[in-house]
């Protein structure tokens, strides 16, 4: 390929303008271009950073697969062995699960209790890293002690020591009549993991909770099985369940709470489309500085043309014009958005200590700061995209100069 278009297409870009609106065209495609580029790349490296912390915080506390027996597993320890041999399992534990309603002398409120081993809990759930006051290992099997979330504790109103009441919807018959299931436990320890999960569950001990749905004392209803890979549990449960005897039921996360995350998903496409429009408008911009930058170059364009430059060639100045154009606006903008992204969480901390605000309360958020995680991926795409549109947007300027004829642009030259 002749090298001359590209170099006249790159001294028209680096050249100084008689007419200073055309370059004030060229300086806000660029501006433009720059400013959508590193918006986009720091708002979904923003959204990358909730859907890490929603996965970390809420998917670290739920199983990412259960293996429910009937209503017990025969022979749990045999299975659990089993399980945890197969390809793809991190670890496997014990558990026994209940609603119930708590009750104290100040509130009620209703909740998930689990059953857990607490040596084994560690192995498959964040809850031991969570732990805001008391320790998971005070959980001792004929204690009855519990550990609720922070949340659920401020709602009940009660402190390390007090006691709390656990309504079961299973009823005792006697002679004095149908009476509700009830236990008291004392509070031995709460968690926080800064989700909804807070106020929604409770943990004793599994040989307690056999004891509360009267199960033989080492009876469990359920395996509770982490993944190496979160994504790969819809498969593996199924290769389980197949491969363990008995007629086991099993879930995923992906029935629990994947709507939540396929929601997450669907907010950062959408939102990366809509944000991919201020790009488009930008590299658009760029048709109106090349159309202009024709018009004002029409007397240069027809001497190119009687020097022996060809029509596809004066084609080739002007796409190398705007693809320059757009190229440094998508640099700069990349330089932009890496730097805001991988500095966000600081900068929003930063401003929080100076003006004495918080964005983000943990009282109304799980989180109370602005997470960020950069994702190569979604660099790589914007990046493409934007100088995708870019080299579109000159296709048409360029086409129209190549259009030029020499005879009728210098008649009255």
């Amino acid at each position: 390929m002749n090298l001359l278009p590209v170099k006249i297409g790159l001294r028209y870009a680096r050249a100084k303008r008689a007419n200073h609106f055309i370059s004030f065209i060229s300086f806000s495609s660029i501006a433009g271009i720059a400013l959508g580029v590193a918006v986009l790349i720091t708002v979904l490296s923003v959204m990358n950073g909730f859907d890490r912390e929603l996965r970390q915080r809420i998917l670290g506390m739920v199983p990412h697969a259960t293996v429910w027996g009937a209503p017990t597993l025969v022979s749990w320890h045999e299975t659990a062995e089993q399980v945890a041999k197969m390809p793809g399992v991190k670890a496997v534990a014990p558990h026994i699960q209940a609603q119930v309603m708590f009750q104290s002398a100040r509130g009620v409120h209703g909740a998930l209790l689990n059953g857990i081993n607490p040596q084994l809990e560690a192995k498959v759930s964040i809850l031991p890293e969570h732990m805001s006051s008391g320790n998971l290992e005070d959980l001792k099997a004929g204690d009855f002690g519990i550990v609720l979330g922070e949340q659920l504790a401020r709602i009940l109103g009660v402190r390390i020591g007090d006691k709390v009441t656990a309504l079961m919807p299973k009823a005792n018959v006697s002679i004095a009549g149908i009476t509700p299931t009830l236990k008291r436990f004392t509070l031995v320890g709460t968690f926080k993991v800064g989700a909804e999960l807070d106020s929604s569950l409770a943990y004793i001990n599994i040989k307690d909770a056999a004891r509360l749905k009267r199960y033989e004392a080492d009876d469990v209803e359920a395996l509770r099985i982490a993944f190496d890979n979160l994504f790969d549990a819809p498969t593996l449960i199924w290769d389980i369940a197949r491969a363990i005897p008995g007629q086991n039921k099993v879930s995923d996360w992906t029935r629990t709470h994947g709507n939540l995350f396929q929601a997450i998903k669907m907010e950062k496409t959408m939102i990366g489309l809509l944000l991919l429009l201020i790009v488009a408008v930008a590299a658009f911009n760029i048709v109106s500085t090349l159309v202009m930058v024709v018009t004002d170059k029409r007397t240069d364009i027809a001497i190119l043309r009687t020097m022996g430059l060809t029509s596809a060639q004066v084609m080739w100045v002007f796409v190398v014009q705007g693809i320059f154009i757009g190229l440094l606006g998508t640099l700069i903008g990349l330089a932009l958005g890496v730097t805001a992204a991988l500095n966000v969480s600081d900068a929003i901390a930063w401003l929080e200590g100076v003006l004495g605000i918080q964005f983000l309360s943990g009282d109304v958020y799980f989180i109370n700061y602005l997470p960020s995680q950069l994702e190569w991926q979604d660099v790589r795409v914007i990046v493409t995209a934007a100088f995708f549109m870019t080299v579109l947007a000159t296709l048409y300027p360029a086409w129209r100069a190549s259009k030029v004829d020499p005879a009728e642009a210098l008649r009255y030259e």
